[in-house]
């Protein structure tokens, strides 16, 4: 008797719902955390044709690395059939996304041309003409929007470290040496991005934030995003965009469906197609690592978009900040984390997702499923280890004159938590530790949180929301973690006693990342 596939997956224990399958595996969390009525609607990897065994070897390879994952989603038919955030990360948080803001930088431009503001074709000078240099070369003159797309600008060198230094960033990459013919030379350049969104802002007389956020944010329930801007007021384009994991897997979906969103065109799919396939080589290094057709760098770039291999394509930012969009597999990955080999993420991506993903629905393994689902429930980061116990109850300590104006600071535990109080000539900052648990606080403790590129920082005094755990390490020492859960970072201050007098020396993770390198905090010293 032959039966067709909806009957075959009812008697698989599967339930159908609308156009999608819903496992009615016992113990299946079927809808994702927070889930509302602008969610993705979840499934079970089974249902959508992927391994719950290839899932959980990627967790388990990922578990056993150097990588650290702060979040990831994986979506397959338009469906969520994997999530998961380690704590103290978490679903409705924001997460700063590094130049995967290109992406969305190079969407509001795709917006703008679909409504016939500018083409990729137009002169960038002409967005600008009272921030010109007062000699415009011949290259900056043929200078164009796609040049600023695609990586190939033409400068002598990546100018965005000296850019971000000057008040006017326009003016500052303007005035930049464009030494070779735009569109002829890949160079990475992310104040190439900022121009974009100056261009788009330009034009409309909104921050792209606000230009996308009716285009693109409401359409797909992406709710709550934030962007840095320069001291002109326009988002950095490049950096900064904040959003939570599952904005970014919408916007793969938006991407991966060709623009349409729930039967809308959102995006026009020819800007799609533009802005995803290939426009020009990036130079081989003169020692490759591994042959450029493994290199996931060396694939071409598009428009703020970078080709893969296994014919995929991706947004990505520092540390690894993926959106990651498999068209012939129908899936879309997202990760967030800190990582100093993202091609290494992406080498275990390929190795334990790509082959998991099938062209046909599964029986479901139950072992390996209940074991995915015990894994997803249990993702943490590492705290310090140690004891909680403490040789004193309270103690307050002077500090000796030190370049963070840090004037006193003062410990006080309990069995379960540490309050640390560090003062300066205005206001205190006050810390709240869990002991072998993690404590959510803000801080604005100067010298936080660590950061990669200085142009569009928050101004001094902006609390930044931290999770903190400590433990005594010693009987002398108290060193205590702080992960700014925004962020891909996190601090860890030692505190070393002795008798009367206290050392504390700090240690972010990006620093952290080189063994020899050493965080450019004062290490304080003081005395009670």
């Amino acid at each position: 008797m032959t039966m067709d596939r909806r009957t075959f997956l009812k008697q698989l224990g599967y339930g159908v719902a609308g156009t999608g399958l819903l496992s009615l595996v016992p113990g299946c969390r079927t809808t994702g955390p927070a889930l509302n009525a602008n969610s993705l609607p979840r499934s079970t990897p089974e249902a959508q044709g992927v391994s719950s065994a290839g899932i959980l070897a990627f967790l388990d390879a990922i578990a056993s690395s150097t990588h650290e994952l702060h979040s990831f989603m994986l979506v397959r038919h338009g469906r969520v059939v994997a999530e998961g955030w380690w704590t103290p990360y978490g679903p409705r948080f924001n997460h700063t996304m590094y130049s995967m803001s290109k992406s969305f930088t190079s969407t509001a431009v795709g917006f703008a041309v679909a409504e016939g503001r500018l083409t990729v074709n137009d002169k960038v000078v002409k967005f600008f003409p009272n921030d010109l240099p007062d000699k415009v070369s011949d290259n900056l003159a043929a200078l164009r929007v796609r040049d600023l797309l695609s990586m190939s600008a033409g400068c002598a060198k990546e100018p965005t470290r000296s850019v971000v230094q000057d008040e006017n960033w326009v003016r500052a990459f303007l005035a930049m040496p464009f030494a070779h013919q735009p569109g002829t030379q890949f160079m990475y350049n992310s104040a190439a991005t900022y121009m974009c969104s100056a261009i788009v802002q330009k034009l409309t007389g909104q921050k792209i934030i606000d230009y996308l956020t009716p285009r693109l944010f409401e359409p797909l329930g992406i709710e709550g995003p934030t962007w840095e801007v320069c001291p002109h007021g326009i988002n950095t384009g490049g950096w900064g965009l904040s959003i939570q994991t599952e904005g970014l897997a919408k916007f793969g979906q938006l991407y991966l469906q060709q623009g349409r969103w729930q039967g809308r065109q959102i995006l026009p799919a020819s800007w799609v197609q533009e802005a995803t396939t290939f426009k020009i080589q990036q130079p081989a290094p003169a020692k490759p690592a591994r042959p450029n057709a493994q290199n996931d760098w060396l694939q071409g770039y598009c428009y703020q978009f970078w080709r893969s291999t296994h014919n995929a394509f991706r947004g990505d930012g520092a540390f690894g900040q993926f959106t990651i969009v498999m068209p012939e597999k129908d899936a879309v990955l997202v990760m967030t984390g800190e990582s100093k080999s993202m091609q290494g993420e992406l080498d275990l991506v390929w190795e334990h997702i790509l082959p998991a993903i099938k062209d046909y629905p599964l029986f479901v393994d139950r072992a390996a499923h209940a074991q995915l689902q015990q894994t997803l429930s249990s993702l943490a980061l590492p705290m310090p280890k140690g004891q909680s116990s403490t040789p004193f109850t309270a103690k307050t300590f002077k500090l000796d004159a030190n370049d963070l104006g840090l004037q006193t600071v003062s410990f006080a535990f309990q069995n379960n938590g540490a309050a640390i109080t560090f003062r300066d000539a205005k206001t205190e900052h006050p810390i709240a530790s869990g002991l072998s648990r993690w404590q959510r606080g803000e801080t604005a403790l100067p010298g936080t949180p660590p950061r990669l590129i200085h142009g569009g920082a928050p101004k001094p005094g902006t609390k930044f929301k931290i999770a903190t755990s400590g433990a005594w390490t010693d009987a002398n020492t108290f060193e205590f973690m702080m992960r700014f859960y925004e962020t891909p970072h996190h601090d860890t201050v030692t505190c070393r006693f002795d008798g009367d007098k206290v050392k504390i020396t700090f240690l972010n993770s990006i620093t952290g990342m080189n063994p020899t390198a050493k965080d450019k905090r004062p290490v304080l010293q003081g005395r009670c």
